[in-house]
């Protein structure tokens, strides 16, 4: 039965994956060759790829960026796996991941790595009857869900947490992501730092063993599978929750109590950033699990990687995000992402001045 169904989300995919392009092309060797170095000029096209986590804001800010300057920034959500291996290889000009890489990693890929905005991860339900935030889940609750041990939304582990939310008996569908995504990487790292049993049976990764569920293509997947299920779970970026007013859950801190997903929640969370240039703004963790009583505890920074041997077409890259850090804030926090606090942006910029364009 379970197989008859991946085969039928599978049929599904390409209507999902169609809202992945911004303005209708991809990355590509020959597009980053033909640009002229007068690149204030409607010609110039500059091509990333990589996390749908960010896609919304990327999006967005490309729109504004194009009619204030005319140059255009094609962003490709394909996940970070596809990101990190596109720029990797050269197709396009900047990649997009959620999962930081190591100096070691950078090292070997030659690549830079800066952040371009936070944003969280929420679980989301399709459970008839159970409103925006009714739902509390705790750590080994989602780590038992999506372990296939808690088959049941009335199960006593869900509703022991839930004494006053009417629980009906009605099987669990999870979805996850099918592709290598750092919405993942992020997702299960959490899994694996609160869920011992999570830990030692499947890990974390951009691509796991998942030991149940439904694979979807991006966060756009993931979403449009959850809306169309009653009885289904996933996880998800902030955005994709607001824009398609899908219901979330209340998660443990690292404290212990429960919290709502709010930009509060997530700015409390990004507060505690300990950034560094020297290492490429790496964290062994991302921003999960930060503490504070009120810090969402699956707040992630979203990344940029930039080839080490391009000089130009990183100063058009860098125009780009620099522009959007001064104008961008305010479509970021309309659409539940947290901008980069100012002395971040400073950091950033000191590091594009002193080591990207050196």
């Amino acid at each position: 039965m379970l197989k008859g169904k991946k085969a039928a989300f599978a049929l599904m995919l390409p209507a999902v994956t169609l809202v992945a392009g911004c303005f209708g092309g991809s990355g590509s060797k020959e597009s980053g060759k033909s640009e002229s170095a007068g690149h204030k000029s409607s010609k110039v096209v500059i091509n990333g790829a990589g996390a749908t986590f960010p896609y919304p804001v990327y999006v967005n800010w490309a729109k504004e960026y194009y009619k204030a300057t005319g140059i255009k920034v094609n962003y490709q959500g394909i996940g970070s796996g596809g990101g990190i291996r596109q720029v990797t290889e050269r197709t396009v000009d900047f990649g997009g991941s959620d999962k930081m890489l190591s100096p070691k990693e950078l090292d070997k890929r030659r690549l830079y790595q800066f952040p371009a905005i936070v944003g969280a991860i929420v679980v989301v339900y399709n459970l008839p009857g159970v409103g925006d935030g009714e739902l509390k889940l705790s750590n080994k609750t989602v780590a038992d869900i999506f372990l296939g041990k808690v088959k049941y939304w009335d199960n006593p582990e869900i509703k022991s947490d839930n004494p006053g939310v009417k629980l009906p008996h009605q099987r669990i569908t999870v979805i996850h992501r099918a592709e290598g995504s750092g919405t993942t990487w992020n997702f299960t790292y959490w899994l694996s730092q609160v869920s011992p049993e999570w830990k030692e049976k499947v890990g974390y990764g951009k691509v796991v063993n998942w030991p149940t569920g439904i694979g979807a293509k991006g966060n756009a997947g993931v979403t449009n599978y959850v809306k169309q299920t009653p009885g289904a779970i996933g996880y998800v970026e902030y955005a994709y929750k607001l824009q398609n007013n899908l219901a979330a859950a209340q998660l443990q801190t690292k404290e212990g109590n429960f919290v709502k997903p709010s930009e509060q929640a997530f700015k409390a969370a990004a507060s505690h950033a300990s950034w560094t240039m020297k290492d490429h703004f790496y964290l062994p963790g991302n921003l999960l699990l930060q503490p504070g009583k009120e810090s969402w505890p699956l707040t992630a920074a979203s990344m940029i990687l930039l080839p080490r041997e391009r000089k130009e077409r990183n100063k058009l890259v860098i125009e780009f995000f620099d522009w959007s850090f001064k104008h961008g804030d305010p479509i970021a926090v309309k659409l539940g992402y947290v901008p980069l606090p100012e002395k971040t942006k400073e950091m950033v910029r000191e590091y594009w001045k002193e080591v990207v364009l050196k």
